[in-house]
C-alpha cells in the first residue's frame, strides 16, 4: 500500500466512514473479535449491571454481551456518525426493547451523569485519544464506586510494526498505560495479556500480543 492508502486506511480505523466504513468496519470486527470477548470476559457482567462501551464499531457483537446476562442495561458510545447508525441497524431488537442505547460523541466528554455505569471497556480505541488524561477522569466520574473499567488494546511493540499506525496513533506498552492511569484516581488490577494470530489490516499473518488492563473505582 501506498502512503496515500495507508492514511487514508489510518484515518478509518480511527473513524470509519463513507463508502468504505461498513467494509472496514466489518474487518475490525472480524479482526478484533478476540480481544473483544477477552474484555468482555474481564468485565465479570453480572445481573443489573450497566454497562459502557466506547468506540463500539458496527457492533455486531452485542449478542455476546447479552449472553453474559440477559438482565443488563448496554449503551454504546462513538464518535463515527456511520457507526452509530450502523449499530442502531443491526441491532435494533436490543433497542426497541430497552436494552440497549447508542450515542454519539466528540472523543473527550461522556454525555452521562456522575456515578452512572458499573462496567465499562473499550477495544483499541486507546490509540486515537486526543485527550487521554481528561477521558480517563470522564470515565472515572462516569463509573460508580467499586465499578470498573476495562482498556484492551494490542501491545505497542507489535502495533510499531505496522506501517499506518504512523499516521495518527498514539500506542500503548503496559508501562505506558500505567503511567497514564497515574493521573487518575482510578487503581489497576490487573494486567492481563493474551496472544493470538491474526490477520493485519494489510493482509499478513502476524502473532500479536494484546492486553487488557482493568482498572477500578474505589
Amino acid at each position: 500500500m501506498n502512503q496515500e492508502a495507508l492514511q487514508e486506511l489510518a484515518q478509518q480505523l480511527r473513524q470509519p466512514h463513507g463508502t468504505h466504513g461498513i467494509e472496514v468496519a466489518d474487518m475490525m470486527n472480524e479482526n478484533n473479535i478476540q480481544m473483544t470477548l477477552h474484555a468482555i470476559a474481564c468485565l465479570d457482567i453480572q445481573a443489573s449491571d450497566v454497562i459502557l462501551e466506547l468506540g463500539h464499531g458496527n457492533c455486531k457483537h452485542l449478542p455476546i454481551i447479552f449472553q453474559q446476562n440477559d438482565d443488563i442495561s448496554y449503551y454504546g458510545l462513538d464518535i463515527s456518525t456511520l457507526m452509530h447508525q450502523e449499530a442502531q441497524k443491526i441491532n435494533h431488537d436490543y433497542i426497541i426493547s430497552n436494552k440497549a442505547f447508542f450515542h454519539l460523541y466528540e472523543g473527550v466528554y461522556i454525555p452521562f451523569a456522575n456515578n452512572y455505569f458499573n462496567k465499562i471497556f473499550t477495544v483499541n480505541t486507546i490509540y486515537f485519544w486526543s485527550q487521554p488524561e481528561t477521558l480517563l477522569m470522564e470515565l472515572y466520574r462516569v463509573t460508580k464506586p467499586g465499578g470498573v473499567l476495562n482498556i484492551t488494546y494490542a501491545q505497542e511493540d507489535f502495533m510499531k510494526q505496522l506501517p499506518f499506525t504512523q499516521y495518527g496513533f498514539t500506542l500503548y506498552s503496559n508501562e505506558k498505560v500505567q503511567q497514564l492511569v497515574a493521573t487518575t484516581p482510578f487503581s489497576i488490577i490487573d494486567f492481563n495479556t493474551q496472544r493470538e494470530t491474526v490477520h493485519t489490516k494489510t493482509g499478513e499473518e502476524v502473532t500479536r500480543d494484546f492486553t487488557t488492563c482493568i482498572l477500578k473505582k474505589l
